[in-house]
């Protein structure tokens, strides 16, 4: 830890039309429940309580989603293929695949059309120009 450093990233926050809806296929996706609902906002985290895992929310915002989102979840997978059609299966979209080198990732969309990237554990470095897609 860098001394005087106070901050800890502990969650991700998900814009959204349809925060239920989309907590659906996050808790499918994840392994995570619903852990707190306030209507408008949903807070999911891992079933088996996962020390340190990242708690991902789900808010509803008024306006459409436009555009590429500016920051979007990297998830690693053993398998990245199998974890993409699964993803798929629960409602994903692929939306691109690319490689650097040794290192492959897909681009894919929720189902309300957020981004987020799946690799496999081929390299712990994605990409270095930080092109996502």
């Amino acid at each position: 830890m860098v001394r005087g450093m106070a901050l800890t990233a502990h969650m991700v926050t998900i814009d959204c039309a349809d925060p239920k809806s989309l907590a659906g296929f996050w808790t499918e996706a994840l392994g995570y429940e619903v852990v707190a609902d306030l209507g408008g906002y949903l807070m999911l985290r891992p079933v088996s309580g996962a020390a340190g895992a990242l708690t991902l929310s789900v808010q509803e915002v008024p306006e459409p989603k436009a555009g590429k989102n500016r920051v979007h979840i990297d998830f690693e997978a053993s398998d990245r293929g199998a974890e993409v059609s699964r993803l798929v299966s629960l409602g994903a979209r692929i939306v691109a695949e690319h490689s650097y080198e040794d290192f492959t990732w897909n681009i894919l969309v929720d189902p309300e059309g957020n981004e987020f990237c799946v690799s496999g554990p081929e390299q712990a470095t994605p990409d270095p120009s930080g092109s996502s897609g």
